[in-house]
């Protein structure tokens, strides 16, 4: 009788273990998508549009988990939170990734590219798909590039020479390579918070800013800027990361339906924040708060002379190969 006990005992602890084991492999993978803006932004609305895509494609195997407004990290942590497993994917702008690698900065070179699409042709390029696997020696993966649009100059006086940036404070990103555009043009760059970036510009404790349309427009710069030069002078773009762990860690046919959904997703958002450029840019000039100030050739020909400079003070750190190739996207 006892045999017959332990033996049915030991069965159902087979049995237990074998359905357990079979629950634990059906857990789906979970991403936490980690993003600093609001849900009805170009970037939110990627963030969104990726995890219903990973849903329809790949069912209860992955689930996405979107956390938008810096609910779980901002930019300049996400990172580290990554590399230690507490977040699988995030989008920061490009010149938060200096600290692992900076050959990334050629996106802030100024004057750089002549319009989106040429930044889009450098992006698709072996050059631009290279500098996704930059990062790769620091544990992290490039897995696509989002679009936010080319940047404008906002000042409280007209700006249409670089003589006209002299001794103006100017906000930045915490990037060098835009401190030195604008120490290129004798203003004084000062990194702050974008958070502050509207105090700041209401209590005239700086001059001016740089920012895309979209941003000008949602963090209502523009009403508080009389003036906005229509520079296109820089890049304001992001790039989509994962962990290599991570990343490496899935299977191959997980990994290749993730990456599609990706695409297809950074290829809706990049068309909404082209949409969304244009439209702020009217909302703004129909508000009638703020100049828009168009460039004529000549003037425009003084800020690139001007600037270009900084292109050879950055070159030793960035690639000379690279910073050409990005170039010549523009041809």
């Amino acid at each position: 009788m006892f045999q017959k006990v332990t033996t049915a005992i030991a069965a159902f602890a087979i049995s237990a273990a074998f359905f357990a084991g079979t629950a634990v492999a059906s857990d789906p993978i979970t991403i936490k998508f980690s993003h600093v803006v609001a849900e009805n932004t170009p970037k939110g609305q990627m963030a969104n549009k990726f995890k219903d895509l990973v849903k329809e494609r790949l069912g209860g195997k992955v689930v996405v988990e979107v956390f938008p407004n810096s609910q779980l990290f901002g930019d300049n942590k996400v990172l580290e939170a990554m590399l230690l497993g507490d977040v699988e994917m995030a989008a920061p702008s490009l010149s938060k990734f200096k600290r692992y690698t900076k050959k990334l900065q050629v996106y802030d070179l100024p004057f750089l590219f002549k319009d989106m699409e040429a930044v889009e042709r450098f992006q698709q390029s072996e050059a631009g798909d290279k500098l996704l696997e930059s990062l790769n020696k620091r544990g992290l993966v490039g897995i696509g590039y989002l679009h936010n649009g080319l940047k404008q100059l906002s000042s409280g006086e007209p700006l249409r020479v670089p003589e006209d940036a002299a001794g103006k404070k100017f906000r930045i990103m915490t990037s060098d390579v835009l401190a030195a555009q604008f120490e290129a043009v004798d203003a004084v760059p000062l990194k702050k918070p974008f958070s502050e970036v509207f105090t700041l510009l209401q209590t005239q404790a700086i001059d001016g800013q740089e920012n895309t349309w979209s941003n000008i427009y949602s963090k209502k710069f523009f009403e508080v800027q009389p003036y906005i030069t229509e520079s296109n002078h820089g890049l304001l773009d992001y790039m989509v990361v994962t962990s290599k762990e991570f990343w490496t860690g899935l299977d191959d046919d997980i990994r290749t339906e993730i990456q599609a959904a990706l695409d297809e997703a950074i290829a809706f958002g990049n068309e909404v924040a082209e949409k969304k450029s244009v439209a702020d840019r009217q909302k703004i000039i129909d508000s009638g708060r703020s100049e828009v100030i168009q460039l004529t050739e000549a003037e425009r020909a003084q800020w690139v002379e001007a600037m270009k400079p900084v292109w050879k003070k950055f070159e030793k750190d960035i690639g000379k190969d690279v910073i050409d190739a990005a170039y010549g996207s523009n041809m």
